[in-house]
């Protein structure tokens, strides 16, 4: 990859590829609540799973919590001024469930409505898109002691709290998503033990499965019911599930992942059916019907992708495979994720082809332990780097077919990172979390230049 000398020029770019994303194509940046927001005794809000979850020793480095994370909560306003200096045409951030509904399910909590219409406001009055997502991870502690996603009630809670949320925003706000990575909190919580609530039941981890998908039809009607003009779709990471060897044992393990990893989820939700080698685990927790109310239209979907993913056998394991690190020949970003545009690229081709459905980017970025300079600044080259293949990489995705119509980087600010706390940073605006001063990085100025350089042709 070709170093960017002067993070505030033009990017480079393919001359391929270069100027042939739509003119309208959709530039932003994405964060959730749990990650940002702070605040986690005020204004009413109840407890999300990740609150005792943190509170537990060993769980997350350096015992952070998400307490304060970036105070956003209290600073969104200076976040939604760093969005509108970036040029960002959109902000995609979540609803933290617990802040508007405490219990779950029941009373509403007005002040933490009132936080969401604030920022949605905010966010138009300086032309910029608020897309919603439902569900980023922080389940309500209540639901949870009341069997969480394995109770198949749940997706009804669900329902009611899309509808509180749309009856709400919906009059301002039309792109919706609603779940974030289902895969991802689905294995890491029930399958692994990694995630809250912390479980390795197989039983657990598919009915969660069944019922996340059940939830995520019921909202989408829902959604339709109450919201004008809605643009919805859902949030799924799709990243290659490669084998680490090249043995037939270990090839089987990556064809069991890429199922839990990337097709359960999105399969029944815009197919209509899990995928072969689910269907029979599934069978236990699937009513007649379930799959016709899971496969609701959208209109859009959304890729998040970082690198690929490995697998490797395990006689013992009940999924059928084990999680694997990369090759140690593989290039990694600074935190050790691999990086691959080009099998970036051929995902948005084969979602494409797969689905049929237009593609928003809604999240993707590089992680790097950093350390700022005396004034706060960030040198992030080997960020811009990654940045510049990987956009390159969707626009040769488009040139070959692929129907992408926006980017979205992963993260507007260094945040909180789940089990990593905040030792990994991921945002193009660096947070100092002493301070809560927030310092543009290089990798800002940069993006800020692509999104520049692209409406200037899209307008020329």
């Amino acid at each position: 990859m070709t170093l960017v000398n002067d993070p505030g020029a033009e990017p480079p770019s393919s001359a391929k590829t270069h100027g042939l994303l739509r003119p309208d194509f959709v530039w932003g940046v994405s964060t959730s609540s749990y990650q940002i927001e702070g605040a986690a005794r005020e204004g009413g809000r109840g407890e999300s799973i990740w609150d005792p979850f943190c509170r537990q020793q060993g769980r997350i480095a350096n015992g952070d919590t998400g307490d304060v994370a970036c105070d956003h909560y209290h600073r969104y306003r200076e976040d939604v001024a760093l969005m509108r200096q970036l040029g960002v045409g959109a902000y995609r951030f979540s609803v933290a469930w617990p802040r508007v509904l405490p219990a779950g399910r029941g009373q509403a909590n007005e002040t933490g409505l009132e936080f969401y219409d604030r920022l949605v406001d905010s966010l138009l009055a300086v032309g910029i898109e608020p897309w919603v997502c439902l569900y980023h991870w922080d389940l309500p502690q209540a639901l949870q002691e009341a069997g969480g996603w394995v109770n198949r009630d749940c997706a009804s809670w669900f329902a009611d709290y899309a509808r509180l949320v749309a009856s709400r925003l919906g009059d301002r706000v039309k792109r919706f998503a609603t779940f974030n990575e289902p895969s991802v909190f689905t294995l890491f919580g029930y399958a692994f033990g990694w995630h809250p609530p912390a479980v390795d039941d197989a039983a657990s981890h598919h009915a969660a499965i069944h019922h996340v998908n059940l939830a995520h039809g019921m909202a989408i009607d829902v959604l339709r019911d109450y919201i004008i003009g809605a643009s919805l779709g859902a949030i799924h990471n799709m990243q290659p599930a490669r084998p680490v060897q090249a043995t037939a044992e270990d090839r089987a393990a990556a064809r069991m992942l890429d199922c839990y990893w990337n097709r359960a989820f999105a399969d029944p939700q815009m197919l209509g059916v899990y995928p072969d080698a689910l269907a029979a685990r599934m069978a236990p927790f699937c009513r007649d019907g379930d799959l016709k109310r899971i496969h609701r239209p959208v209109d859009w979907l959304g890729i998040n992708h970082y690198s690929p993913v490995y697998a490797r056998a395990d006689s013992a394991s009940r999924l059928g495979f084990a999680w694997s690190d990369a090759p140690a020949d593989a290039p990694r970003s600074p935190i050790g994720w691999q990086i691959d545009p080009a099998a970036f690229r051929d995902v948005l081709i084969d979602a494409c082809d797969r689905y049929g459905l237009p593609i928003y980017v809604t999240e993707n970025g590089a992680g790097a332990v950093e350390l700022a300079d005396a004034s706060g600044a960030v040198d992030d080259r080997e960020r811009i780097e990654y940045l510049a293949a990987y956009i390159e990489a969707l626009e040769e995705a488009t040139v070959l077919g692929a129907d992408v119509r926006g980017y979205f980087v992963w993260s507007l600010l260094d945040n909180f990172e789940w089990g990593a706390g905040y030792s990994n940073r991921f945002g193009i605006v660096r947070v100092d979390y002493a301070t809560q001063a927030r310092t543009p990085k290089a990798s800002a100025r940069w993006y800020a230049a692509r999104i520049a350089s692209h409406r200037a042709k899209a307008t020329a």
